[in-house]
């Protein structure tokens, strides 16, 4: 058994036997939810696989390989009709450097996208039957011409962009504000998100783009690009897809009983290592009702990883790869209120109670609106992955709390730093550890 710690090419790891837990049955439920949809989960928790297996599924370059990638999984006994059917185009904003002046910054995107378009008509060159004309100076010309190429093909595309917000939450999150300028010129108007948004919308009416799948980790760009691209529908709050990112602890506890044989583990020992495993790593719910919470596939991987290959734990539970962003909590902080937030989510057991989760605020409101309260803030924390949703009340409204130890124990020590800069004011987690190192929650 071999596992895909940092991998997220769907194509590497089915061909190479690496672990995979099945999403594929959710595929037709995709299809039938909407053409043009938006999944928002936090960082590092497999939104890029999802978009590698959607990139495999519908790529009609890799017909011949659907029985090999997918005829073993769910999906492979009962295909829907799209399978192998459309051209694939993926931007990954992750990819535009977020530094230097607004000019620098659109000239990375642009470029971006260019480079996106070259690729594609190399990989399409055996189905395109004119040049595709790229427009150094501006990408949008060179996505009409792209899609006139297309439209002589017969064959539509399906466009996934994936943390469509990266570079734009990068820039937001220099807390300066000066950077507020420096995003608005990106974003608003005819800033180039919003101007490549327009085109995207415009081109949805039969002109090529067919579907579109977009991931990123909050709503703050999509609520200020709105007039742009105000056809994605959101599923992220939909019940049906809580668990299309993340694992099942049936799934952990599988992979757990292989090792195990292969270390001539106990029952017990299993037993253990998955308690241990839930305790830091388990906890997730994104929609309210959520039958099942879910683990972080980053970290569980890492530790199934470790585990089979010394056949004992990893020596640090926390995977340094998912340490904290310091810019989205030194945000809150600011905030009037953020501080006493934040020191309230270190207490032991502490849970927040909203009414209803925040899905639009744009950056006049996280940067000038002074009159925050704790549902957005909270709303903020939720969609970062600091919270999560862990029940109802009677009256409908939402219990958030820290999903898990490893969360608690990545934010703890630097909320304290931020907020008590004093160490004569602070414990620096001693008194944490005391309180949370043994404790293992009911799982």
């Amino acid at each position: 058994m071999r596992f895909p710690y940092g991998v997220c090419d769907f194509n590497k790891i089915i061909t190479d036997k690496l672990f995979y837990c099945d999403r594929t049955d959710r595929i037709a439920s995709l299809e039938n939810t909407g053409y043009y949809l938006l999944l928002l989960r936090p960082r590092r928790f497999g939104k890029s696989l999802l978009l590698s297996m959607l990139e495999n599924y519908y790529d009609l370059a890799r017909k011949e390989k659907f029985q090999e990638l997918f005829g073993h999984l769910l999906i492979g006994k009962n295909p829907t009709p799209l399978h192998n059917k459309y051209f694939i185009l993926k931007w990954d904003f992750s990819c535009v450097d977020p530094s230097g002046s607004a000019a620098d910054i659109k000239r990375a995107f642009h470029n971006h996208i260019n480079a996106c378009i070259e690729s594609f008509v190399m990989y399409y060159e055996d189905y395109l039957t004119r040049e595709v004309k790229v427009d150094s100076s501006d990408a949008v010309n060179s996505i009409k011409s792209l899609l006139s190429v297309i439209r002589k093909s017969g064959h539509p595309v399906y466009l996934l962009i994936d943390e469509y917000d990266n570079f734009a939450n990068e820039v937001m999150m220099g807390v300066r504000r000066e950077k507020k300028d420096i995003y608005e010129a990106l974003v608003y108007e005819e800033g180039p998100l919003m101007t490549l948004f327009k085109a995207v919308k415009s081109a949805t009416d039969g002109s090529g783009f067919d579907r579109s799948f977009i991931t990123g980790v909050s709503p703050v760009v999509m609520s200020d690009i709105t007039s742009g691209y105000n056809i994605a529908k959101n599923i992220y709050l939909d019940s049906e897809f809580n668990d299309l990112c993340g694992f099942h602890e049936k799934e952990i506890e599988k992979a757990l009983k292989t090792i195990s044989v292969e270390c001539g583990l106990k029952e017990k020992d299993i037993a253990e290592a998955l308690d241990l495993m839930c305790v830091y790593y388990n906890g997730y719910k994104f929609v309210p009702n959520a039958e099942d919470s879910i683990y972080n596939p980053t970290l569980a991987i890492y530790f199934i990883e470790a585990f089979f290959k010394t056949c004992k734990y990893p020596r640090k539970m926390l995977d340094s790869n998912l340490a904290a962003d310091d810019a989205k909590l030194r945000y809150i902080s600011q905030i009037p209120k953020g501080g006493q937030l934040l020191l309230d989510l270190m207490r032991k057991n502490h849970s927040l109670i909203i009414s209803d989760l925040s899905d639009r605020f744009g950056i006049d409101q996280m940067l000038t609106d002074r009159s925050k309260d704790f549902v957005f803030m909270s709303s903020f924390l939720y969609y970062f992955g600091v919270l999560t949703i862990d029940d109802e009340t009677e009256e409908g409204e939402l219990i958030l709390n820290v999903p898990n130890l490893v969360t608690r124990s990545f934010y703890v020590e630097r909320i304290q730093q931020m907020l008590l800069p004093e160490p004569v004011d602070r414990d620096d987690g001693v008194l944490y550890k005391r309180e949370y190192g043994t404790a293992l929650r009911v799982c």
